[in-house]
């Protein structure tokens, strides 16, 4: 794992003076600072202090503050992220956006709203769904993670297949970079090409090039409907073909998600009134959204797509009803892992989508090959899947074979032509992977950046690349 210097503590001691001086409430008990150490990677580094700005301007005075004294920086929303990338791995000052969590502005009519950076994923919902709108960002912590943590990660979700990830679905940003100035990116119009795209820049930067303390956001239209279907196939190789059949037709579907082998075995295990057919090698569950009128035309060209070789069953649901029991799968694997092992390491990976089935046979190998349980499931219609590696991370033998067979599964979705991550970010977890699919040149010119835009380093240092 990546680690950072941490500031001395006379510099630490100065820091605490002067944000008392500024009226900028913050706290040093480590009582008080301990719980904003860790993130959902269960990665944990106790902050120095831990500040809770209430404005933007409030936050311009802890960043110019943190520079002049040379104090790390590290900005949190409700620490949902699986990287580490908001564990302070330097100690220093992090900035909590708990009490930055207003809605400012909401125009229906340019289906747009303005909010603060602690704001919730799911109070913009609430906001948004009287008037007919939606946030299409739907991580799986949607409820309780933060508006800013999704522009910093650039999460994603099911839905991302259909209606893109947080930075295509993110108008601006109001921020305050590592030199302590304050920009403004982006537009307030669904079209506009002035100058580089800085917002899509700051959206997946983890904090590392600046502070965003407010997001507009661009909303879309609730659909009037949405209906699902449950796909299995005797082989994971079949469930690959069906999923790129799928998305060759013209109706896109709003959620395709993959169940694997090993996934529906722990369902089955954990819910047996599931019902899952026998034989399953693969599961998909195929989500359409659109207009009543047009729904039952567009269900029937994906079940038309979904029908190839391998095909053991395919149910369509005929109410809300329905769909939550077809649903009630996939929402059973996450409570089914957690009785596996005691340590979960969880990687999203994508490959294009026609290499789906290649991966998870790849990977297969490698949990036989390294003697770990591998659980694949996630986002199948963009390619993107969530491995999961289940080990005793007390037990070192287990550990570093565990180790190995993520490496040999990276290297493995590289040679496919994917990437990385596809919505969880880099963290500190994958720093020192990049370097295997970024050349130097990127890696030099994404250094540069940083330079620019935090000259002294102070800005969540420890992540994204290694130091």
């Amino acid at each position: 794992m990546v680690t950072a210097a941490r500031a001395p503590r006379g510099e630490i001691e100065a820091l605490g003076a002067a944000l008392t001086a500024a009226g900028l409430e913050h706290a040093t008990a480590p009582a008080d600072t301990w719980a904003y150490g860790s993130d959902n990677s269960r990665r944990h580094a106790p902050p120095d202090l831990v500040a809770f700005p209430r404005s933007h301007d409030e936050v311009t005075t802890a960043v110019r503050l943190c520079r002049a004294h040379r104090v790390p920086l590290t900005a949190r929303g409700r620490g949902t992220a699986t990287t580490g990338a908001a564990v302070p791995l330097a100690g220093g000052l992090v900035l909590s956006f708990e009490r930055m969590a207003r809605i400012l502005e909401l125009r229906p009519d340019d289906r747009l709203m303005v909010v603060e950076a602690g704001c919730l994923n799911g109070a913009v919902q609430d906001a948004a769904a009287p008037h007919g709108l939606f946030w299409p960002p739907d991580p799986t912590s949607a409820e309780y993670c933060t508006v800013g943590g999704n522009v910093a990660t650039n999460a994603g979700g099911p839905r991302s297949v259909k209606y893109g990830t947080t930075r295509d679905c993110v108008l601006g940003l109001r921020a305050v970079t590592g030199a302590g100035v304050e920009l403004r990116t982006g537009v307030r119009t669904t079209k506009g090409v002035v100058g580089y795209d800085l917002t899509r820049l700051l959206c997946g930067a983890e904090g590392t090039l600046a502070i965003v303390t407010e997001v507009t956001l661009e909303l879309a239209p609730l659909p009037a409907a949405t209906r699902t279907l449950r796909a299995s196939y005797a082989t994971a190789a079949a469930a690959g073909r069906a999923v790129a059949a799928v998305m060759r037709q013209p109706v896109v579907p709003c959620r395709i998600e993959l169940l694997d082998r090993g996934s529906l075995d722990m369902v089955r295990a954990d819910r047996p009134e599931a019902g899952l057919p026998d034989g399953v090698g693969a599961l998909l569950l195929i989500e359409v959204d659109g207009s009543q009128q047009l729904l039952d035309q567009a269900i029937a060209a994906v079940e038309v797509a979904a029908r190839i070789e391998g095909l053991i069953e395919l149910r369509a649901a005929r109410d809300a009803e329905e769909s939550a029991a077809l649903w009630a799968v996939r929402k059973a694997l996450s409570p089914a892992l957690r009785k596996v092992a005691p340590t979960k390491v969880n990687e999203d990976v994508v490959v294009p989508v026609s290499r789906l089935a290649e991966l998870i046979a790849a990977v297969e190998a490698i949990a036989v090959e390294h003697r770990t349980r591998i659980v694949e499931f996630g986002h199948a219609g963009n390619g993107n899947l969530h491995v999961n590696l289940m080990f005793d991370g007390a037990d070192p033998a287990q550990a570093t074979a565990a180790d190995r067979a993520l490496a040999a599964v990276f290297r493995t979705v590289l040679a496919l032509g994917g990437t990385l991550s596809g919505e969880h970010g880099i963290g500190s977890e994958k720093a020192r992977f990049v370097g295997l699919e970024l050349d130097a040149t990127q890696m030099a010119l994404m250094r540069s950046l940083k330079q620019v835009f935090d000259p002294d380093r102070i800005l969540n240092p420890g992540k994204l690349f290694p130091d």
